[in-house]
């Protein structure tokens, strides 16, 4: 992994295994912790800070039990004879000191683990940006977006937040646990025998259950995934699922994965409830057993009734970090669950490195070239079969074919979003794949058919990453295709705000994406499909609009209203990945073959 804090691991492709199929492997729990804290390594100082703090905290947690059978012993003492008071006031002083000593110290650990946990949550949130743009454009066909934004949420939050009381409860637990037994030992064997044995019971419940049931946290935090994953897509193409009756398909697999997020989320919850009751029998059992053996050694005059009150907090102090335990080891599965499906998603092959890419183009003429392009997106299914071209600079080419001939798929390798798997593309002569990415994506400008508008103002989704755009520069665009009287409707003008639910049609946000190509002025531009969503009317604004914009410019322009493209410099006819005709709209009429019957087609049905 390139990416800043991931700990070092050898890359690998994709697991194959599809949403909601658990991995269960028997070392899933261990490795997702023993790469938890190697991520966490640049917090060494702070964890093994927070570790002594809780380490002595508990420590003075330990002392008072026999300093109080220490006052209790004054205190009977002084039934019978004077009371020491001074004593008696000497220990309780000191007992309040020593137990607020604790509680600052743990209120300290508290502090630097929770600054910790969400540091390296922060940091997997980075670390995820980062990576999410090192991904190949493959993983996002193959994968949902509700699932990739469940990892980015769901699970790191699971980090953020369960981390914390994880590894604070544990080291407490442990070290009071620990401390519990030695100074029980120290103070009774018998008694600290009984307590032992009568709690062992429950250790073996603890690590019994902790082995069968992290699948089932696994699980949950993968039908999560799904559930996000379903909603999102369902809410996305909402009006496409009611206009033609998907609500039953979508309830019934709404139902399906609810009903196995359900079943997840109930046998991990059930686990985790599970145990701390039973922890809380132990517990008492305890007690029981303490109180029983302790009066008769009391009666039989071998301990003192201090002895007995010190091994009752003893006993107190021994099955508390037992109880805590049952609920950290509940909490470290689903640490580990989360952790695992984050990894997961860092593990993911990347892109290649192209640090060491140099090549660039500073006066861009546009003369672009395929030679003997192939291409397919997996590797047993090739869509474009020795594509060649060769368009000159300022040309206009239009791309026409029928749906699925590779229209778009070309201007994918064009922009490098997809690497060719034999030939090549140049540009003024360069192979596009000796330069990075995101110097070829530098020479374009590109209209899509799928328009994106984000959450901002109007003046911002058109101006996107130019600053110094003039006022009068953006209305000169905006009057150039046709959305300068519309903007001027709005209460705010260009300030006004564009949400998720922004009420503007398909061929105004066309529109705003024309513009801000405009706005752009890269040297190439590619339009695909820019006038799809747009009216008769709109549409000839817009082509005007167009045609001042590929002025100079090599550009490439994708329509499926051939119409559109009659002022083409050159045509290029495409059928199942290959050009069957080129040529001028008049040449490819005149000719009488492939396009002549897609034009004409056209028009078939007008009367």
């Amino acid at each position: 992994m390139s990416g800043p804090g991931v700990s070092p691991r050898p890359r690998h492709g994709p697991r194959g295994h599809g949403p909601g199929i658990p991995v269960e492997k028997a070392n899933d729990f261990r490795d997702a912790w023993g790469r938890l804290f190697a991520y966490m390594n640049r917090y060494r100082i702070h964890i093994l800070s927070a570790v002594l703090i809780a380490f002595i905290g508990t420590i003075l947690t330990l002392m008072g039990p026999n300093m109080l059978s220490d006052m209790t012993d004054l205190i009977q003492a002084g039934l019978v004879r004077p009371m020491d008071i001074d004593g008696v006031v000497s220990i309780a002083l000191s007992l309040l000191f020593i137990y607020a000593a604790g509680s600052i110290l743990t209120f300290i650990q508290k502090y630097v683990m929770t600054t910790v946990s969400q540091r390296t949550a922060r940091n997997f949130r980075s670390d995820i940006s980062a990576k999410i743009n090192r991904l190949p454009l493959g993983y996002f066909d193959r994968s949902t977006t509700g699932d990739i934004m469940s990892r980015v949420t769901n699970d790191i939050d699971t980090v953020g937040q369960s981390m914390n009381q994880s590894i604070s409860n544990l080291v407490t637990s442990v070290t009071l646990l620990i401390g519990s037994v030695v100074m029980m030992t120290y103070t009774d064997m018998i008694l600290s025998l009984t307590a032992i044995l009568s709690s062992l019971i429950g250790f073996a419940f603890v690590f019994f259950v902790m082995a069968r049931s992290q699948k089932y946290f696994t699980r949950q935090q993968k039908d999560l995934g799904r559930m996000n994953g379903h909603v999102e897509e369902i809410y996305a193409g909402q009006k496409i699922m009611k206009a033609y009756g998907g609500e039953k398909d979508a309830k019934d697999a709404f139902d399906r994965i609810n009903t196995d997020l359900f079943g997840s989320n109930f046998m991990s919850q059930f686990i985790s409830g599970m145990m701390h009751p039973f922890m809380n029998f132990i517990g008492n059992f305890g007690y029981v057993m303490v109180c029983i053996v302790g009066a008769i050694q009391y009666v039989e005059g071998n301990i003192s009734f201090g002895t007995i009150v010190a091994f009752i907090v003893y006993v107190r102090l021994f099955s508390q970090p037992l109880t805590e335990l049952a609920q950290v080891f509940s909490s470290m599965q689903s640490v580990a669950a989360a952790a695992e499906r984050i990894f997961e998603f860092l593990d993911e092959e990347e892109m290649e490195d192209e640090s060491g890419k140099t090549v660039t183009i500073d006066d861009v003429e546009g003369h672009v070239e395929f030679r003997d392009v192939h291409f397919g997106y997996s590797p047993d299914r090739e869509v474009i079969h020795g594509f060649s071209a060769d368009i000159l600079p300022g040309q206009k080419v239009a791309i026409v074919g029928p749906t699925g001939a590779g229209k778009t798929t070309i201007v994918n390798l064009l922009m490098r979003f997809y690497d060719v798997n034999r030939g090549d593309i140049l540009i003024d002569g360069i192979s596009v794949n000796s330069m990075k990415r995101e110097a070829v994506h530098d020479l374009f400008c590109m209209v899509l058919q799928d328009t994106w508008l984000f959450e901002g103002t109007i003046r911002e989704n058109i101006v996107y990453d130019h600053e110094d755009v003039s006022d009068e520069r953006l209305d000169e665009v905006c009057k150039a295709v046709g959305l300068h009287h519309f903007i001027q409707t709005l209460p705010d003008g260009y300030d006004t705000v564009l949400g998720d639910n922004a009420t503007l049609s398909a061929g105004q946000k066309q529109q705003m994406t024309i513009a801000r190509a405009m706005i752009d002025g890269s040297p190439l531009l590619i339009l695909d499909e820019a006038t799809s969503s747009v009216d008769t009317v709109t549409e000839k604004l817009i082509q005007a609009a167009m045609d001042r914009l590929t002025e100079g410019r090599t550009s490439f322009v994708i329509a499926h209203r051939l119409s559109t493209i009659n002022n083409a410099d050159l045509i290029l006819v495409m059928k199942e990945g290959n050009i069957v005709e080129q040529g001028t709209h008049d040449s490819l009429l005149a000719k009488g073959g492939f396009y002549a019957d897609l034009y004409n087609s056209q028009f078939e049905d007008m009367v």
